[in-house]
């Protein structure tokens, strides 16, 4: 996100109560809370991002495609455009280069949909990568094997956790970078930069355990679709996914504000 110009975060009181968390001590859980209410506009008009919408769409396109006999052709069709053997770096390449067709000389281009981009390779890379033997050493035969496993209920639910949590952590981070080195020092929240680096590391646990509550809903969608529609899904499809999964993210962010909440 190179291109991404941070400014000072809006004065508004929600915005000075999540500074005054900050500066107060306050743990990652405390911290998330506020700033997803803060920012919870913002995150949930990742349900008419351009950028957000392609990215989800791609990723629910993989597992079939990698279920398909021909497996390059099918990446093709969906405008993922690799080699006749493609290895896990050149899907997920690929993948990335064909979001960028979608929105070109940057229109439509946002900083969630960037964020939303950049979870899906960090995914994909951490995911499939896990599983075959090196990201270097594995064949084009292992790559499509366990892209294929992401087609079970199972699977594909533990894998949109992993995505919608990577997302949640980057848009939550997008707003407190813009404020947390201010409270690196002598006499702030955080004495030492490995000090804040632990509370950033707090943040994303917390944004992992917040996105648990998508592991069934996405199964079980990934059944409804494929019972429904043989497994065809479109960028329709996509929007009303990701508006019902941004929807129970930041009910469940408010849930763990609560004094009952988890």
């Amino acid at each position: 996100m190179g291109h991404i110009r941070l400014g000072p975060l809006p004065r508004t009181r929600k915005w000075a109560q999540v500074v005054a968390l900050i500066r107060g001590g306050a743990g990652a859980a405390q911290v998330a809370t506020a700033t997803a209410a803060a920012a919870e506009k913002a995150m949930l008009k990742a349900v008419h991002d351009p950028g957000v919408i392609e990215t989800v769409w791609l990723l629910m396109q993989l597992p079939f495609a990698a279920r398909s006999d021909e497996f390059t052709p099918a990446l093709q069709d969906c405008g993922v455009f690799v080699s006749d053997a493609p290895g896990l770096l050149e899907i997920v390449g690929a993948v990335t280069d064909a979001i960028d067709q979608t929105m070109p000389n940057c229109r439509n281009r946002t900083d969630l949909g960037e964020m939303a981009q950049m979870a899906a390779a960090e995914t994909l890379i951490e995911v499939i990568g896990g599983r075959v033997r090196g990201l270097f050493d594995a064949t084009s035969a292992d790559v499509q094997r366990e892209f294929a496993r992401l087609g079970t209920s199972k699977q594909f639910g533990l894998f949109a956790k992993d995505f919608f949590a990577r997302f949640t952590h980057k848009t939550l981070d997008y707003y407190l970078s813009k404020t947390v080195p201010e409270q690196v020092g002598a006499g702030e929240r955080f004495r030492t930069l490995g000090q804040q680096a632990e509370f950033t590391k707090a943040l994303d646990l917390h944004c992992r355990e917040t996105a648990k509550i998508l592991e069934t809903y996405s199964g079980d969608w990934l059944l409804k679709n494929r019972f429904e529609m043989g497994g065809a899904t479109t960028r329709a499809n996509a929007t009303a996914f990701t508006a019902y999964a941004m929807t129970k993210l930041t009910a469940e962010l408010r849930q763990r504000a609560t004094p009952n909440g988890p």
